[in-house]
């Protein structure tokens, strides 16, 4: 009966009525009010729902400027009315269904851009777009060019091009180890690809927290990327045994050639190889017979002062003569670097290639050297390798506590190196 009532009761207002309807509510019937509250104007169903609760569900706003847009506004108020009214017909809560509609609208719609966004946010996009951020601002040019380029060069497509919360710690490690399998020849791939994944970790960090990924699959793979290199670095870095480095230094000072000096002072100054290519004359005091290499060459990240001996200035003496912005300038390419190859041309030219790395010759034939014959404390001999100290506050004391043991071991080893080879207890003949 109420319901036969209320239809009986329906379209009340005129158009008329409508365009010049007074402050307050009026009623078209069946629930549906024009409602006018100073310069606002709406359309109103006041209803009961199936549980009894009275509710007010808007229908938007009511256009009175002229007849014929009060007329349109009426119209479709009236038809919004008899929608919400089926609904309650068959037990609907035209306020919940509406509200059920626009969330599942809204769902859609942010499923559909974060599809779009999820696309576009490939490795590559985040870690060019990380690098130009926060790299290039905080780097030097060089560095931060070498810094995307070693992403952009060991990252193999099929993951450098993927979205990035598609990346597997599986799929990564895979990856690069393919990579290391393809290059297998070249000593410099483990060390590049751990600064590989190092760069990836922050890339990976920093798309967790702007909420681009979940995970980090370069911290995932780190212990994994170690295992797989550890026969590797047992044979990587041979190193030549330090009873022989004396005659094999007698025979280096014979060579000629860019490399063979840069090579001699690697060895004096227990440098990476890196670190001794790269360098330049603005890190070398001659004067003062000191070299620092900044922290944006060193593998550490931190500055590292090297003290030069006396055949070490004299190497360096030569060398500024030429005239180039690096200490060892190529041969070839206009100011470039020597090529990482250089130094280990030198050694086939030796015919010691198949005895020792130049890494091995550099750093380890010096380590064993200094340990076994305790030329040094173990802390001391560290600090000469730039090996880092986990503890920060200690590593701050030491560096300012050893400079002078430093300076002596490195004089001592200079000293070593330069003994007549007849003194030697193993007589030197490999590269005879």
């Amino acid at each position: 009966m109420a319901r036969k009532r209320i239809a009986t009761n329906l379209h009340q207002l005129t158009v008329k009525q409508v365009q010049n309807a007074p402050e307050g509510d009026l009623t078209d019937g069946g629930g549906l009010i024009l409602r006018i509250r100073g310069q606002s104007a709406s359309w109103v169903l006041r209803y009961t729902a199936a549980s009894g609760r009275r509710r007010e569900m808007g229908l938007g706003v009511a256009r009175l400027g002229s007849p014929a847009q009060a007329g349109d506004s009426l119209t479709t108020a009236r038809d919004l009315a008899r929608e919400a009214r089926d609904l309650l017909q068959r037990g609907v809560d035209p306020i919940d269904e509406r509200d059920g509609r626009r969330a599942v609208a809204q769902a859609l719609e942010l499923q559909k851009k974060t599809e779009v966004k999820r696309e576009r946010a490939t490795l590559a996009r985040v870690a060019r777009e990380y690098h130009e951020r926060v790299i290039e601002p905080s780097r030097t040019d060089k560095h931060a060019a070498q810094w995307i380029a070693s992403l952009e060069h060991h990252v193999p497509a099929e993951v450098w091009h993927a979205p990035i919360d598609s990346v597997t710690p599986p799929a990564l490690l895979a990856g690069l180890s393919t990579v290391r399998a393809l290059a297998d020849a070249d000593v410099r791939v483990p060390e590049t690809l751990q600064r590989v994944r190092q760069r990836l970790d922050a890339v990976f960090e920093d798309a967790i927290f702007h909420g681009l990924c979940a995970t980090n699959p370069a911290a995932a793979i780190r212990r994994k990327m170690a295992e797989g290199q550890e026969k590797r670095k047992r044979g990587e870095f041979a190193a030549l045994p330090y009873r022989e480095a004396p005659a094999f230094m007698a025979q280096l000072r014979e060579q000629q050639g860019i490399a063979a000096r840069c090579l001699e002072l690697a060895v004096l100054t227990t440098a990476r190889t890196g670190e001794v290519l790269g360098a330049t004359w603005p890190e070398i005091d001659l004067e003062a017979g000191v070299w620092l290499v900044p922290g944006e060459r060193m593998k550490g990240g931190e500055d590292h002062t090297v003290h030069l001996t006396a055949r070490a200035v004299e190497i360096l003496e030569a060398q500024q003569k030429l005239g180039s912005t690096y200490v060892f300038p190529s041969p070839v390419l206009e100011d470039s670097p020597l090529s990482n190859m250089g130094m280990l041309t030198v050694l086939k030219r030796m015919k010691m290639q198949d005895e020792t790395t130049v890494h091995g010759l550099c750093r380890a034939t010096f380590s064993t050297w200094a340990n076994e014959t305790g030329a040094a404390r173990a802390d001391v001999i560290e600090a000469c390798l730039a090996h880092r100290e986990a503890d920060k506050i200690r590593a701050a004391y030491n560096r300012a506590q050893f400079m002078q043991e430093r300076r002596a071991l490195l004089e001592a080893w200079a000293d070593y190196l330069s003994r007549p080879v007849a003194s030697n207890v193993v007589t030197f003949e490999r590269a005879a």
